[in-house]
């Protein structure tokens, strides 16, 4: 290869303040990780309920490398089918009320497999505007016509299915209960009815909302509700500590996805560890009501802090509180402000945000004590008052 092929897109990156760094750390269990040999309280992590320190989740996964070993040697249609998927796939169906469910290595993953799979050319994605990238690539991936409706307006949406849906073979339909960077939440039930009324197909990814919303913590769709969407997409490494993903659905659904899913039929499937520590996670779930009440509580005393101390603007109703911006530069400068400060919460740039609102993404955990939210503000006061 020649030397400096991708230097001059860097210097550029670097120019625009766009470019993107790794950063070390080494988390403990109270929501802090160190930096360097130093102490942060991290505000940027989706560990929502602390529980990927919890001890009954590390036990669980002690327990199962004894046992089975490190890796599962294999995809899960070769050998590495351990009974453990067939536990923890019980354990979702039975959180999200569904008549069945499918375990992937990753959100990402199970995204991408997910709209690959299900539609084609002849197929149309009407997909919201503020959707995760994993959802964008496997709108991408799946060679459907894709089109994007404005974020949680149901009048675009229904404008365009009205319009279009008769052009296609099957209508999909997109969207996110939680968006992972404004916070705000998808009205999925009103959703749901669209989907029907025009016979296409729901997903909806539970990703931020799963431990979080609901009752059981199953997320925004209640498990008792009789109409979901045909597909709801849901994450172990977010507020249950551990790692993968899951879709829960019918059982046609599942068998159509085993035979066609190209993410589960080609990947080596997750290791026995990370199967029981996400099963343990998910048993666990119906006791932390009053660590998702904590967590909703400390989103909105900053939400409300942002707007009326601050005069900011902010958005959401969730545990994701987005300080927006106007220039990315003043938002870099925040960034570093707050990690003086003792704080890691990182910048949010362009494309993962449009380019006229960057912003630093606050998301609290359960793990943080009282005095995370005062020091915070305090940080804050002191940038926007100087």
């Amino acid at each position: 290869m020649e030397p400096g092929l991708f230097s001059k897109e860097l210097d550029t990156l670097r120019e625009k303040g766009l470019l993107r760094s790794l950063v070390a750390t080494s988390p403990d269990d109270s929501g802090r990780v160190e930096i360097d040999g130093k102490r942060f309280i991290d505000l940027s992590s989706n560990d929502y309920l602390g529980l990927s320190s919890h001890p009954v989740l590390k036990e669980a996964a002690k327990n199962a490398i004894e046992r089975f070993g490190t890796g599962s040697r294999a995809s899960r249609l070769m050998s590495g089918d351990v009974f453990l998927f067939r536990e923890l796939e019980e354990s979702v169906s039975a959180l999200k009320g569904t008549e069945s469910s499918l375990v992937f290595g990753s959100g990402y993953l199970c995204n991408l497999s997910i709209l690959a799979a299900i539609s084609g050319p002849s197929d149309c994605i009407f997909l919201d505007r503020f959707s995760h990238a994993s959802l964008v690539d496997g709108a991408l991936l799946s060679r459907a016509r894709i089109r994007r409706f404005a974020h949680n307006d149901l009048e675009n949406l229904f404008d365009m299915l009205e319009k279009e849906r008769h052009r296609y073979r099957h209508a999909i339909i997109v969207a996110e209960s939680i968006y992972s960077m404004d916070g705000d939440m998808a009205p999925v039930y009103k959703l749901v009815q669209m989907a029907k009324r025009f016979n296409a197909i729901l997903i909806v990814d539970e990703a931020h909302a799963l431990g979080v919303f609901g009752e059981h913590g199953e997320g925004v769709v209640e498990r008792a509700e009789a109409e979901k969407p045909d597909i709801m997409v849901g994450t172990f490494g977010k507020a249950l500590g551990g790692y993968g993903a899951f879709c829960a659905c019918s059982k046609e659904i599942r068998d159509y996805l085993v035979n066609k899913a190209r993410g589960l039929i080609y990947s080596t499937a997750l290791p026995p560890s990370v199967l029981a520590s996400n099963k343990a996670a998910v048993e666990l779930l119906d006791t932390l009501g009053n660590e998702r009440r904590k967590l909703l509580k400390m989103a909105s005393d900053l939400r409300s802090f942002i707007k009326k101390e601050l005069g900011l603007k902010t958005r959401g109703c969730s545990q994701i509180v987005p300080l927006i911006l106007d220039d990315v530069n003043k938002c870099i400068m925040l960034e570093k402000h707050l990690f003086d400060y003792g704080f890691l919460s990182r910048a949010i740039r362009p494309p993962t945000v449009p380019k006229d609102s960057p912003r630093i993404r606050f998301s609290f955990s359960a793990s943080h004590d009282s005095g995370v939210l005062a020091s915070l503000k305090e940080a804050l006061l002191s940038f926007f008052k100087r």
